[in-house]
Parts: structure tokens; sequence; C-alpha cells
């Protein structure tokens, strides 16, 4: 999480609340249904997170605007730029269910208390 507030400052109090879920989410799904690599868990933030938020050093989504994240497998990049962009429509779509189902699950566990 300190990496990703290295190169994001700025973010909300609702973003940083929602990164540090990730960790539990990711870790607990990981567990179930090896949503990503096992190796790769671990240092989910550094080859995931702050990975696919390279993207938003580049681009910059307008609010209203819709992204789609083709082949998102376990949701990356498309979770992590919903959490920095949350004014911008993502949908993520991959061929392998079992993926997709997890992260349907996440505008519920934002408001959950873990």
């Amino acid at each position: 999480m300190d990496e990703i507030l290295k190169y994001f400052p700025n973010l909300t109090a609702i973003q940083k609340e929602q990164f540090a879920k990730l960790d539990f989410l990711y870790h607990d799904w990981n567990a179930k249904i090896n949503v990503i690599s096992r190796k790769d868990i671990d240092e989910l933030y550094t080859k995931h997170v702050l990975h696919s938020l390279g993207i938003a050093k580049i681009i910059k989504f307008e609010p209203g605007t819709f992204v789609l994240d083709v082949g998102t497998g376990g949701g990356f990049p498309g979770i992590p730029l919903a959490i920095l962009f949350p004014e911008t429509r993502f949908y993520l779509i991959d061929v392998i269910a079992k993926k997709i189902k997890w992260f349907r699950m996440l505008p519920m566990l934002w408001n959950s208390k873990m």
C-alpha cells in the first residue's frame, strides 16, 4: 500500500480504504478460486495494482467515460483503475466465468467492515 501512496499521494480516504481492502479480498478469493498466480499474491500491490495504475500516469479518464477491459483475468487493470477513477464506468470482460464471479461481489464488499 505504501508503494501506491508513493506514486499517488492525492488519493481520497475512500480510495485509500478501497485499495487497502484489495489485499484481503485477493488473498481470500485467491485461496478459493486462484484469481491470480499464487506465486504473485504476496506482491499484489507491486506486481498487479501499481502496474495497473501506471496507465493513469499516461491517460486521465474523464468522468462519464466508458472503458472496456477485455480479457481482464483477475481484474487488472480494471479494478485498480475503477478505484482511481470512480466517475468512469469500467466494464471487465473475461471468458473464464469463475474469475468474473469474484469481482462481481466487489461493490457489496466496499461497504462491509473488514
